[in-house]
């Protein structure tokens, strides 16, 4: 069967279940998730990023690039040539794009209807139907400019995922089928890359607004590869660390203070350091109670990930405007944090599952 072409062979209900996940790894998504949400917070309230405790919070883009590598290769490596590239671009779909659609909803009913912001009068009907149906077409659309020309002005994390996407086809259109020197040069061109982007900048925090578009490029293809790599060569780490170790360094990297030559740290991190936790999330196990925890903390990350924005909006504007206290500050980012991670849960259990199983029945019947 060609890759990629109709075809009148049915595809085996097999080839279209996804393997078994490292639990481990997953529940470290949502870790790095929950210090970005973390983040996106406190990033309005500090300016000066070396100020803020969780200033190195956007980092977990990088460990979610490098652990989508990791797991992609793993799904997909053995069976891509008997599904097809059609069914391929159809699991991706499905699992990924519910998400980008509700948290593209939430992100225009927050800008209509926040409480503590003024409608815009620069945006028509026509012009904000525009920038809504980019949002949800993952189509980079950096105009708004009281949002800093992010590249989704609906859904800011939205960016991650258009670059994610392009992941995906790079893997299904070329990677998969590069062996493991190409796949090496190819990491060794975007390290380099990569490292341009950070002396230049001064960071490698770049990729979602229209000034750094390409830097996201950088760090997606750096990272998305040297995951792949840890599976092809088959880098995984046997240890006892489980969860709770392998969280606490984690956490190392997203809440490390700022140094003198801070890029460099970041560099660092990014090269090394994640391709290392992934190795060791993937060869550590989940023992007793911690194995509940690590499915919970997996399942919430994506819905938490792609519908806290909207909040996060709001807050600024609710900041901006009252400028509160330490102590109410710091009750508001821990209060909304957690209601925040509640109403992921609900999203994922009322929406994305119900939606997703729906979609792979439709699938199934086709």
């Amino acid at each position: 069967m060609e890759t990629g072409t109709l075809t009148k062979i049915r595809i085996q209900p097999d080839l279209l279940k996804t393997r078994q996940h490292y639990e481990v790894l997953d529940g470290l998504r949502g870790v790095a998730a929950l210090v970005v949400v973390i983040f996106h917070f406190l990033e309005w309230v500090y300016s000066d990023y070396s100020k803020n405790f969780a200033g190195h919070g956007f980092l977990a883009v990088d460990f979610f690039f490098c652990l989508s590598g990791f797991v992609i290769a793993y799904a997909y490596d053995r069976r891509i040539d008997k599904m097809g590239l059609k069914e391929f671009f159809k699991s991706r779909l499905i699992r990924l794009h519910p998400l980008v659609i509700l948290g593209s909803v939430m992100g225009l009913l927050a800008f209509l209807f926040d409480p503590f912001a003024t409608l815009p009068n620069t945006y028509s009907f026509a012009h904000l139907a525009i920038l809504f149906l980019c949002s949800i077409l993952l189509i980079p659309y950096p105009v708004m400019t009281e949002r800093s020309f992010n590249l989704f002005g609906f859904n800011a994390p939205a960016w991650s995922l258009f670059w994610e996407y392009v992941a995906n086809i790079c893997y299904a259109l070329v990677l998969r089928k590069a062996n493991r020197s190409l796949l090496v040069a190819l990491m060794i061109a975007a390290a380099l890359a990569l490292g341009y982007v950070g002396h230049s900048a001064g960071n490698l925090m770049g990729g979602w607004g229209k000034d750094n578009f390409w830097h996201g490029g950088a760090r997606v293809t750096y990272s998305f590869l040297a995951g792949m790599l840890v599976f092809r060569f088959n880098l995984i780490i046997k240890n006892k660390l489980g969860f709770a170790g392998l969280t606490v360094l984690l956490l190392f990297a997203l809440l490390m203070p700022y140094f003198a030559h801070n890029w460099l740290v970041e560099l660092a991190v990014v090269l090394v350091y994640f391709p290392l936790l992934i190795a060791l999330g993937a060869g550590a196990v989940a023992n007793n109670g911690w194995k509940k925890i690590c499915v919970f903390s997996g399942n919430i990350s994506y819905p938490l990930y792609m519908t806290h924005y909207a909040a996060i909006w709001m807050f600024a504007n609710y900041y901006t405007a009252h400028k509160p206290d330490t102590l109410t500050l710091t009750l508001i980012v821990m209060g909304a944090t957690m209601v925040l991670t509640g109403i992921a849960y609900a999203i994922m259990k009322l929406y994305d599952i119900p939606v997703r199983k729906y979609l792979s029945s439709k699938r199934k019947m086709s």
